[in-house]
C-alpha cells in the first residue's frame, strides 16, 4: 500500500506548508477589513485573525443604545464574516499547493 510513497517528499511538503502558515499568520496580522452599517453610523474594523481593533460609533446613537446595539451587532458579524472568508481563501490556496506534487 505505501511502497511507491517517496517519504522524503512528503517532509519536504510538509516543510513548505509549515512555511507558508508561518507566512500566511504575518499576513493575517497586517490585513485589516472594516464594515459599516447605519449608513456609515456604526464602522468595525478587525484585523485578518479575527481581533477587533477598532470600534466608531457616531455621536448621535449616544441617545438611541437599542439602535446603536443592533448596529454594532451588524458591523461586528460582517467585519468576522469578512474575516472568515480571507481565511478560507487562503487556506484554499495551501491546500491547493499539496496537488501539485
Amino acid at each position: 500500500m505505501f511502497d511507491n510513497i517517496d517519504f522524503s517528499k512528503m517532509g519536504e511538503l510538509l516543510n513548505q506548508v509549515q512555511e507558508k502558515a508561518k507566512n500566511i499568520e504575518l499576513e493575517l496580522a497586517s490585513k485589516e477589513f472594516s464594515a459599516k452599517s447605519g449608513a456609515g453610523l456604526v464602522k468595525v474594523s478587525a484585523n485578518g485573525k479575527g481581533e477587533i481593533i477598532d470600534v466608531s460609533i457616531d455621536d448621535s446613537l449616544l441617545e438611541d443604545k437599542e439602535s446603536m446595539q443592533i448596529l454594532l451587532i451588524s458591523a461586528i458579524n460582517d467585519v468576522l464574516a469578512m474575516v472568515a472568508q480571507n481565511r478560507n481563501s487562503m487556506s484554499s490556496d495551501i491546500l491547493g499547493g499539496f496537488g501539485k506534487l
